[in-house]
């Protein structure tokens, strides 16, 4: 049974599930970069660990888009959500470093949730309403970086206890696999099942790269790359910044990321489509970029309790404004049994990012410190300005 278009019912049990597994995904943020050194993970391990999980994630993203295109969403969903659980009771039981590197690869592996959930919301949503319920989307992963980190901080508490906050991820992961299974309904018909699995087999890496060059998209993928690299080299920067400069625990870390996942859901669960009906898609995302620049501009001269946490906020609010936008502009790019494809181009590009982000800050902190790594990332941001004011072209997506 494919469920009408429109439906409210169906994206809310979507926002639920997607917000019970990132609970489990938001637990492990504040703990990873202190349970790394207790093996002896230097600063630079730590952004290898973040390098590991992009790497599989990006060389995955394609197949699990193209999965969904091929077998429906709701399966691919649910076998992604139980990858996640497996992968975190591996990290529950991690005992030498290279447990922890082989839990994340396998983590990044079986990643394709996200992007999944993105196609799945595309195909409940009309066009003129596709940016809001990306938004809802955004605010699952607000709302998940609320309580995940804070939840997160409380479990591990001072002593720095790993195992339950790691099981209590796979429990909440394990619960979004059943609720999937059970009230979720499929959005891809039969038919077009059969059409895609009808198609010519390729290396699905191929045929993503080819999906890119049919539908002209480069450019705009090029953009999910450059976010995700922001976006990941902040928080991985974060908790070791704020550990150095501030002596902050992963309890304190789990309290600032649960305050800006606070201000994540509020502004994409409940005033994202205000937002848009006021400036359009396009306008929003560039003065949602100034924000994004002027905090890591900030974060270049940030030294004391006040201006490290508020060049944070500033930046990742900026940031959390223009994402569901830019997956609603994604979605509007290609017809809809090419959905499953673009998000799975959008979530590589995404975790190929997560790769450069991290790796690139991690040798900046490591041989020229942390006002460096800020510079590096402002000037990622003023190439996103350059293609949002210049190259993006609001015709190109109604």
């Amino acid at each position: 049974m494919v469920i009408a278009k429109g439906s409210k019912g169906p994206v809310s049990l979507l926002f639920l599930v997607a917000l019970l597994d990132l609970i489990g995904f938001g637990i492990v943020i504040p703990i990873l970069p202190f349970m790394s050194p207790a093996f002896g993970a230097t600063q630079f391990d730590i952004a290898l660990i973040i390098v590991v999980y992009a790497v599989a994630s990006g060389i995955m993203a394609p197949f699990w888009g193209r999965l969904s295109d091929r077998i429906g969403r709701k399966k691919t969903l649910m076998i992604c959500l139980i990858g996640a659980v497996a992968s975190y009771i591996g990290l529950a039981f991690a005992s030498t470093l290279w447990m922890i590197y082989l839990a994340r690869a396998f983590a990044g592996l079986m990643a394709g949730n996200l992007p999944v959930a993105a196609a799945m919301m595309a195909d409940l949503t009309s066009v003129e309403h596709r940016a809001s319920a990306m938004g809802k989307l955004g605010a699952a992963f607000g709302l998940g970086l609320v309580i995940g980190p804070l939840l997160g901080g409380l479990l591990s508490g001072d002593s720095g206890s790993f195992l339950l906050p790691c099981l209590t991820a796979a429990a909440m992961s394990l619960i979004a696999c059943l609720a999937a299974g059970v009230f979720l309904q499929e959005t891809v018909s039969k038919e077009d099942q059969i059409l895609e699995q009808a198609a010519p087999r390729v290396a699905f890496w191929g045929s993503n790269i080819a999906f890119v060059r049919r539908t002209k998209t480069l450019n705009l993928v090029t953009q999910f790359g450059v976010h995700s690299a922001i976006v990941s080299s902040t928080t991985y920067l974060l908790p070791i910044w704020t550990a150095e400069r501030l002596a902050y625990s992963p309890k304190q870390v789990g309290i600032v990321l649960g305050i800006q996942g606070f201000i994540m859901a509020m502004i994409q669960g409940g005033l994202i489509g205000k937002l848009i009906d006021w400036f359009g898609e396009l306008r929003l995302m560039r003065w949602a970029l100034v924000s994004l620049a002027l905090g890591l501009a900030i974060a270049i001269f940030a030294d004391s309790e006040y201006w490290i946490p508020l060049s944070f906020f500033i930046a990742m609010t900026g940031a959390n404004v223009c994402f569901p936008v830019l997956n609603a502009l994604a979605s509007k790019r290609v017809d809809v049994q090419d959905r499953g494809k673009m998000m799975g181009a959008t979530g590589s590009a995404s975790s190929w990012g997560r790769v450069l982000g991290p790796l690139t800050s991690g040798l900046a902190v490591m041989y020229f410190g942390y006002s460096v790594a800020w510079f590096v990332l402002l000037l990622l941001s003023l190439y996103y300005m350059y293609w949002a004011y210049y190259v993006a072209d609001v015709r190109s997506f109604n």
